[in-house]
């Protein structure tokens, strides 16, 4: 059986907040909780496909891959627990700070590592650069570690104290039946200390704001919607390991080219007297002008198809290719001269001949009359 929709599954849009994913799962999880539905099978099972569908979309990066390739894009990367080796008293540990919030309790003995806030930063990139990558200088403002406290949100000269509450712990455990439950410490705020006397420069937070300028590699073939990570460039948090910077990509329209998947379209005007004399003419690229030969009496709409001068793509190798569509334009003024030579040319043409699609639809149309 195919497995639901991890928004379906929440009840949430995909531009859901981290906080109304929070609130979507606790709700669930209240809901289906085995130990308020003991001997109910189906409660259980819907209790895991919860987990599971908030495991994902809690995390920027699963979320992303999610979002692109469905369930087949998170196997293999931590999409979701792995209830079928799972022990329950360790979901206390996977998805405490949820079940934190329905359940209170005793002192847990292991303290979870802190991390920052993630960050998004989103940036528009030209066609050109998003096909062919590039490097680019970004400012963001971020919540970085305090140079007075060295991040630990004290006044110089003092330490934090270890927090009586969990001691020194973060958060605190309780057994509820056969599950083992646990929920940051309120009194430390899940630091495992306490701090008497505050920083002065960062009035205990820990951190100061600032602008960071970062370098970013994009890599070739991005396109909307795809996210470059920077592992530790988030925000910063009192005794926590900063988070992690997403970059997120939006591509600038092309005042011509148009991409589709690996493939560029372009659409080029050539004069009438070139479509039936032949010749050539020039279109852009991405890296530079092609010449392109245009055969004696070629239509409107033909397509020419340039190999290897598409767009590429982050996850496939090669490039595709340039399909240029060619528009035969009329003049939108003439002088007599040129008017009557045209005439003189109309009169000296077969249209059976000269103009086999004009001939063919005189046909039909007479046959339908």
């Amino acid at each position: 059986m195919s497995k639901r929709d991890y928004y379906d599954i929440l009840g949430v849009s995909k531009n859901a907040s981290e906080a109304e994913l929070k609130k979507a799962f606790k709700k669930l999880a209240m809901k289906y909780h085995p130990d308020r539905n003991p001997d109910d099978d189906s409660a259980a099972e819907k209790f895991k496909e919860a987990a599971e569908a908030y495991d994902v979309l809690s995390d920027p990066q699963k979320k992303s891959t999610y979002d692109q390739f469905g369930h087949a894009g998170v196997q293999g990367m931590g999409g979701g627990p792995n209830f079928n080796d799972m022990n329950f008293s360790d979901i206390g540990d996977i998805f405490g700070d949820i079940f934190g919030d329905i359940f209170g309790g005793g002192r847990s003995s292991n303290r979870r590592a802190r991390r920052g806030q993630d960050l998004q930063y989103n940036l528009n990139l030209s066609l050109k650069d998003a096909v062919l990558g590039t490097k680019i200088k970004i400012k963001v403002p971020v919540q970085s570690q305090c140079n007075e406290c060295s991040g630990s949100g004290a006044k110089s000269g003092t330490n934090p104290k270890v927090c009586s509450a969990c001691g020194g712990a973060g958060s605190i455990r309780m057994q509820q039946g056969f599950f083992s439950l646990q929920q940051t410490c309120g009194t430390c705020g899940g630091a495992g200390q306490v701090i008497s006397e505050y920083c002065l420069s960062c009035s205990g937070k820990g951190t100061n704001e600032k602008v960071k300028t970062l370098s970013v590699n994009i890599p070739a073939g991005v396109d909307n919607g795809d996210r470059v990570r920077l592992s530790g460039e988030g925000n910063s948090a009192r005794d926590a390991q900063p988070g992690d910077l997403y970059v997120a990509v939006r591509v600038d329209d092309h005042p011509i080219l148009e991409r589709d998947g690996k493939d560029l379209f372009i659409e080029a005007p050539i004069p009438f007297y070139k479509a039936i004399t032949g010749g050539s003419i020039e279109i852009p690229s991405l890296e530079k002008k092609i010449s392109l030969k245009i055969p004696s009496y070629t239509q409107t709409g033909k397509i020419f198809r340039i190999k290897g001068k598409g767009a590429s793509h982050i996850r496939s190798r090669g490039r595709g290719d340039l399909l240029c569509r060619v528009i035969v334009e009329i003049p939108s003024t003439l002088d007599k001269k040129q008017l009557k030579s045209l005439e003189e040319f109309s009169k000296s043409t077969d249209e059976s001949k000269n103009f086999p699609g004009t001939d063919q639809f005189k046909k039909v149309f007479k046959e339908l009359d």
